[in-house]
């Protein structure tokens, strides 16, 4: 264990979930708003999708992106900003003729994954490294757009947040380290119970963790049931943690969550443990962020 803990807040997530528990904050004024109680409420930082204020749906739309972070900005939130880009990677193929693409395919350019990253300037974003089944279809990361996403982010001192779902993604993460893509120190996220990756148990965990760079910042998060487990699992191997309506609709067995109350919950297991939480300033120091 160490002393202090990063706690991220997952606030909405992409999936269609927003009929499932209305806690879930879908336009970009419920979205700033839930990031301003979460960061009284502990948090040090938060990771943000967006939606589409009338479906509850995800949105891909650069202007929810800046809104939100303009939102949240101007609010005065004391809290570390970290946008995803986890859009434009989903592949699907024609059952009937695999060499060609499904109509629900969502493919880009790794440019136009970059958009409303350039645009909205957030401190921290996600970058996901694998290619894997995912819900049965491709989620795909091509190792040269990681790359070039991640070139990028060194130019625009954005820090990228390594996001590994398996040991596969591990591995790459090393070899993208030693070419000198990722600047110091490395924020590795380890997500654990998605379908098909590594599964949120103690031994999945450790297998993980044992291939974890040198001298990287390091946290993980449990998708469901297992997300409190992972809070108490990460903190025992001195990682960070993530909780969040993203990653977990429920509080407690057939009892609808609020991002607060996650926190809440995240940061009663790491003081329970005997650490504490670190600060913003000085999660800002420790990740290398450029000054704002």
């Amino acid at each position: 264990m160490k002393d202090n803990y990063l706690v991220t807040c997952a606030l909405t997530g992409n999936a269609d979930t927003t009929k499932k528990n209305p806690n879930i904050p879908i336009t970009p004024k419920q979205i700033a708003k839930s990031a301003d109680d979460v960061a009284k409420a502990g948090a040090t930082m938060v990771h943000i999708h967006v939606r589409n204020s009338e479906t509850g749906l995800e949105s891909t739309e650069t202007t929810d992106f800046v809104e939100v972070v303009d939102r949240i900005r101007q609010k005065g939130t004391d809290v570390i900003i970290n946008l995803t880009t986890a859009i434009g990677m989903h592949v699907g193929f024609d059952i009937n003729d695999p060499s060609k693409l499904a109509p629900e395919s969502d493919f880009w350019p790794w440019q136009r994954r970059m958009e409303h990253i350039e645009a909205a300037m957030p401190d921290v974003c996600s970058l996901d490294v694998p290619i894997m089944n995912y819900m049965d279809n491709l989620y795909c990361n091509l190792p040269e757009h990681v790359r070039s996403i991640a070139k990028r982010l060194q130019e625009i001192k954005v820090k990228p947040e390594i996001e590994c779902f398996d040991l596969g993604d591990m591995w790459a993460t090393q070899r993208f380290i030693d070419e000198g893509v990722f600047d110091a120190p490395p924020l590795i996220q380890l997500c654990m119970g998605v379908k098909y990756a590594a599964q949120a148990t103690p031994k999945g965990l450790m297998a993980m963790y044992d291939m974890l760079p040198e001298n990287c910042v390091w946290g993980a998060l449990g998708v469901g049931p297992e997300e409190m487990q992972m809070v108490a699992q990460s903190v025992l191997l001195g990682g960070n943690v993530r909780v969040g309506l993203e990653d977990n609709l429920y509080i407690s067995k057939g009892k609808l969550a609020t991002n607060v109350q996650l926190v809440e919950g995240a940061i009663d297991i790491i003081q329970r443990l005997g650490g504490d939480i670190t600060s913003v300033k000085e999660a800002r120091k420790t990740l290398n962020l450029r000054d704002q």
